[in-house]
């Protein structure tokens, strides 16, 4: 796309130059390479709504995070639109369709934009794109806009170099417009089902072998611990962790700690928290527990572990 733009904006300087010179036929030149840049954007435009058109028809098919990478894609697609747009507005055309391509260009971005939003909030999907203009009813703007178009292309048919411009299409505004988000927002594939997990525990030093649920650690008198949680849904996720150390042989002191932080989706995050003070033959509880959401399919958000710190002297490590 970008080097379409250069080259037939290279051509229009050419067509300038010409006229100026009075070179024979700049008005037809300038018009046919109008044409061909503002066809190819068109031919954009309008595969962009058929696409558009699809994924809002058959969404319900897809997972969620299928739906909303294609999304992010048809999203990021229409900046290059407001880019070509300004380009086709110099030199002026006779009966000014470059500007007014340029300026239905900018409104159907808008509307687009709004429209793509309008679907993620629906679904609850994270989104941070602002639209140059909020409209408040795309499905219509980009109706209006196009019928609008389809009427000014023929500027040009009796104009020097006889060019036909591409019509525009408004499939998916139409399908919004009779349908909205009704069906995809009824979909189980769809459907935000918010989930969290402890995804795994690090203690350090390590532990020695011992029984599953056990930390059988050397007689050191400092302890780090580190927990990883899992966001397993797609969207933004506020969680809360507490940790809580209580002594079983009162050789040690009591412990608790609460943090907290926001994953995005399907993010990660490892709370490390301050250290432990431990003792020599010191035994424990450790429970560790995750907030925010219910646990995963197969995980768990809550940990019991029995602290054990073997008897000075065991080993070689203070």
């Amino acid at each position: 796309m970008a080097l379409a733009v250069t080259l037939v904006v290279l051509v229009f300087a050419r067509d300038v130059s010409r006229s100026a010179h009075g070179s024979g036929g700049p008005r037809a030149s300038e018009d046919t390479s109008f044409a061909a840049l503002a066809n190819s954007l068109l031919t954009q435009e309008n595969q962009f709504d058929g696409r558009l058109a699809a994924l809002l028809n058959g969404g319900t098919t897809l997972r969620r995070i299928v739906f909303a990478a294609r999304l992010y894609q048809l999203n990021d697609q229409l900046a290059n639109w407001s880019v070509a747009g300004d380009l086709l507005r110099h030199p002026t055309l006779a009966h000014n369709v470059n500007e007014t391509l340029g300026t239905l260009t900018e409104e159907r971005v808008a509307a687009y934009q709004s429209l793509l939003g309008d679907v993620a909030r629906s679904l609850a999907l994270p989104w941070t794109t602002t639209p140059l203009v909020r409209v408040a009813n795309p499905a219509a703007t980009l109706i209006a806009t196009s019928e609008s178009w389809n009427v000014d292309r023929y500027a040009l048919r009796k104009e020097p170099g006889h060019v036909r411009l591409d019509a525009t299409s408004a499939k998916s505004a139409q399908y919004f417009s009779a349908h909205g988000v009704s069906l995809l927002t009824r979909s189980p594939s769809l459907a935000l089902v918010r989930a969290v997990s402890i995804d795994a525990v690090r203690v350090s030093p390590a532990a020695l072998p011992s029984a599953a649920g056990v930390m059988l650690l050397p007689p050191v008198t400092r302890v780090q611990l580190g927990v990883s949680v899992l966001n397993a849904s797609y969207d933004t996720q506020p969680v809360t962790i507490t940790i809580h150390v209580t002594p079983l042989n009162h050789l040690g002191v009591a412990y608790s700690s609460r943090m907290s932080t926001t994953l995005g989706p399907d993010g990660a995050f490892a709370f490390v928290p301050k250290v432990l003070t431990t003792a020599a033959s010191e035994r424990a509880s450790v429970v560790i527990r995750v907030f925010g959401a219910r646990a995963a399919v197969g995980k768990v958000t809550v940990e019991h572990y029995r602290l054990e710190m073997s008897p000075s002297g065991n080993t070689g490590q203070d």
